[in-house]
């Protein structure tokens, strides 16, 4: 098989000015992933490095680009799914690990359990070895900003210049909510995985677990039917597995790109206008996608072709 990456960096409808900086890093983790699949990685390795780019990179909404809740902390959620076993790990409520990625893949390899969340997610991430991360280093610069200065908890000068995506309204006043980079691949073996990752949105009541750590929602892969990671209004999309119902639809007879817009369209149905994206790749190697935002920064490499990206 030859083997194909796609990588998504979240979905918003005003983040003009900084679509250069989500391009280039959702450049950067497309390259990374498809490094590790012409080492002969397997998919799974390749969309675990490719969300370890975002969520190193401040300008995307996890690990070090995370929001703050109300009540300015930083709780991240992440998952991995792969789809020969159907394995399938996750973390949701997650604090002080800088990739959560990781993490989720842990929960995947080394429990026997599927998903961890809260004190529970941390806790396991230090038994099995991952670092503590001072919370005031996976904050954008710019929820702290936009929260009121008498509800901040962090000094400024752990603020940085960058951004994430999408707003909303914190306490009155305009934010930025967050949103979820993930990736697919399908490795020379034919296997298909997924990564998805998310910091959250700014100002959510804190315990709030979206669309992203949800097998079937944010994320899934199955190798009888195709890998998606999707993007969007967590609430919507949860009501209709969005993920889940794309790879049901290409299972059916659908190409990846009937099958994304199928899936959208079937979303505004249910759910009103619900904001999403997805990304999608079949068994045979093709992919789709679509979005209903004025962005979505997505780009995939597939047998050895120049990488083509879109927003």
């Amino acid at each position: 098989m030859e083997p194909v990456i796609v990588v998504h960096g979240g979905a918003g409808n005003d983040f003009d000015e900084r679509v250069a900086e989500f391009r280039a890093g959702v450049e950067q983790a497309t390259h990374a992933g498809w490094d590790v699949l012409l080492r002969g990685g397997s998919a799974l390795d390749a969309v675990e490095a490719a969300v370890r780019v975002m969520e190193d990179d401040p300008n995307f909404d996890a690990g070090h680009g995370s929001f703050l809740n109300a009540n300015n902390e930083v709780e991240m959620d992440a998952m991995v799914m792969e789809g020969a076993r159907l394995g399938y790990g996750a973390v949701a409520g997650i604090q002080r690990v800088s990739n959560p990625v990781s993490t989720a893949r842990l929960v995947m390899e080394r429990s026997r359990h599927s998903i961890f969340v809260g004190a529970g997610a941390e806790q396991f991430a230090r038994s099995m070895g991952v670092p503590v991360c001072p919370m005031e280093e996976l904050v954008a610069g710019s929820s702290i900003h936009l929260l009121r200065p008498e509800d901040r908890i962090f000094d400024s000068a752990c603020s940085s210049d960058s951004a994430g995506s999408n707003t909303a309204t914190v306490g009155g006043q305009a934010s930025q909510t967050g949103d979820t980079v993930g990736a697919i691949a399908m490795d020379a073996s034919g296997l298909l995985a997924v990564a998805v990752s998310t910091g959250g949105t700014a100002g959510k009541m804190p315990g709030r677990v979206g669309d992203s750590p949800i097998i079937g929602c944010g994320g899934y892969a199955d190798n009888e039917l195709g890998a998606a990671a999707a993007t969007g209004s967590g609430e919507a999309l949860m009501k209709v597995m969005f993920s889940k119902t794309a790879c049901d639809l290409m299972g059916s007879g659908m190409s990846p790109q009937q099958a994304a817009e199928q899936v959208l369209r079937l979303l505004e149905r249910r759910t009103g206008p619900s904001q999403g994206g997805i990304v999608l790749i079949n068994p045979a190697g093709e992919v789709g996608s679509a979005f209903n935002t004025s962005h979505m920064v997505h780009a995939c490499i597939s047998g050895g072709k120049e990488m083509w990206i879109r927003d």
